[in-house]
């Protein structure tokens, strides 16, 4: 009896084990990897670079994690933040204060995210079609609203957030690690974060004990919009310039790196600790590729095989 017993425990526990550690196993080994592949890729500066270049999808993915965490989807990030982009920047050009002009910014993604949700709560229209179409309409809205064309030439007050360095570490980085932290506390350390898991595991039950879930999912959808809006903020600042085509296809990268971190998308399983990990993966897989001098052809097939083993490892171990 004891020994029957036994072995069912030691299999959970594996299978826990694989759950937990599986993705932090996954990137230690691609660095071990990139490493014996290249002598440049263990260094401080390619580490910095790293950090830096996965900033814009971390931001996002964090308000993605939360959408999927309630078992939706927002498709439309990417073109919020080409959207907010181009706005700010004609607002900065305009002779706009650079505090109002980052405020005005993030305000229009937060719009656009409520917009999201409400069309998907009023209308109950399922939020992989709602935010599809405000990815077509917002990518639009940047292209007439720019002519097609580029803003550049943006104030130093507005390029520091991409390019400052306060003690050393670069603001990217740093306005990321703000954002994990927050969210992250207010995902695990509040009410709030467990009315969002209860949503995703049972949304019937949710509200049966009370939980307003549709106001939720509105101020799910508005957070992923006004996050999509700083990331985008980011990147201008960091290249000054705000292009309408910018955030072409970033909808994939974010959703990739949640899946990647083991967050469900039936909703109810994950949190950020992944999220930030499959965000590092994806960055250094950018990075290795860059420094193995292979053709960025080869990305996005790296990232869907990638992707897809996660997946296939997350379902063994359930």
């Amino acid at each position: 009896m004891s020994q029957a017993t036994a072995v069912p425990g030691t299999s959970w526990n594996f299978r826990d084990y694989l759950q937990r550690f599986g993705i932090l196993i996954s990137f230690v080994l691609l660095c071990i990897a990139l490493s014996l592949l290249s002598d440049r890729f263990l260094t401080v500066s390619n580490g910095v670079n790293v950090l830096r270049q996965i900033t814009v999808n971390g931001i996002i993915a964090v308000g993605m994690t939360y959408v999927i965490l309630i078992g939706d989807i927002d498709l439309s990030v990417g073109s919020v933040l080409a959207l907010t982009s181009v706005v700010t920047a004609d607002l900065l050009q305009k002779g706009v204060p650079v505090p109002a002009a980052l405020g005005l910014g993030i305000g229009l993604g937060m719009a656009l995210g409520a917009v999201n949700g409400w069309i998907t709560v009023r209308f109950q229209v399922p939020s992989f079609i709602t935010t599809l179409g405000m990815l077509t309409a917002a990518r639009g809205m940047a292209l007439t609203y720019t002519q097609g064309r580029p803003i550049t030439g943006l104030p130093d007050g507005f390029r520091f957030l991409g390019r400052g360095e306060p003690l050393g570490i670069p603001m990217p980085i740093l306005l990321a690690a703000l954002v994990f932290a927050a969210a992250w506390v207010m995902l695990r350390r509040t009410r709030h974060g467990e009315y969002l898991y209860a949503m995703g595991n049972n949304p019937v039950a949710a509200r049966l004990v009370g939980i307003h879930t549709g106001r939720y999912r509105v101020l799910v959808f508005t957070l992923s919009g006004g996050l999509s809006a700083l990331a985008g903020l980011i990147l201008t600042a960091r290249l000054d310039s705000a292009q309408p085509t910018a955030g072409v296809a970033f909808e994939l990268d974010a959703i990739a790196a949640v899946v990647l971190g083991g967050t469900r998308f039936t909703g109810g399983v994950g949190g950020l600790g992944g999220t930030l990990l499959g965000a590092l993966i994806i960055g250094v897989l950018d990075n290795g590729i860059n420094l193995l001098n292979i053709s960025p052809l080869y990305e996005q097939i790296v990232k869907g095989a990638v992707i897809a083993l996660a997946l296939l490892i997350h379902r063994r171990a359930e």
